[in-house]
């Protein structure tokens, strides 16, 4: 099964501004954990939801990246998200499995929750499969 080593990622992306901390990365699961900051807030002091949402398209879009086939590389095509409790402080945890592994898309549910594993945000992602030009794979 592939694997991709978190030391791979370059550090000038969205997910070194946000802190963002890949885990696992699996074509079957992909875990990783945003320490929530004032950097992270929206205007009134709590978890931004593009925060959030930005670290649910991050993992989905490395697990669909890791299966797709050889030759072949993955962009988000749509998201949403469902923002369920609101937090000033601490760690997220998000979790993406596959939904849908076609051809041409991929579907990934992605579930973020806080250290007390209450659920925070619950995301489903759509990826499409493309083919990779250049050192895109």
């Amino acid at each position: 099964m592939p694997y991709m080593d978190p030391s791979q990622f370059s550090p000038e992306t969205l997910m070194s501004t946000l802190g963002i901390q890949v885990t696992e990365a699996t074509p079957e699961r992909v875990v990783a954990q945003m320490e929530v900051t004032p950097r992270h807030h929206q205007p009134f002091g709590f978890l931004h939801g593009g925060a959030s949402v930005a670290l649910a398209e991050t993992v989905a879009s490395i697990g669909a990246y890791l299966a797709a086939p050889e030759g072949h590389t993955s962009f988000g095509l749509e998201i949403n998200a469902n923002h369920l409790r609101s937090m000033r402080s601490g760690k997220v945890t998000a979790v993406a499995t596959p939904l849908h592994k076609g051809r041409t898309t991929h579907v990934w549910n992605i579930e973020i929750r806080d250290e007390k594993s209450r659920l925070v945000c619950v995301s489903r992602c759509t990826l499409a499969i493309v083919p990779a030009r250049g050192d895109s794979r």
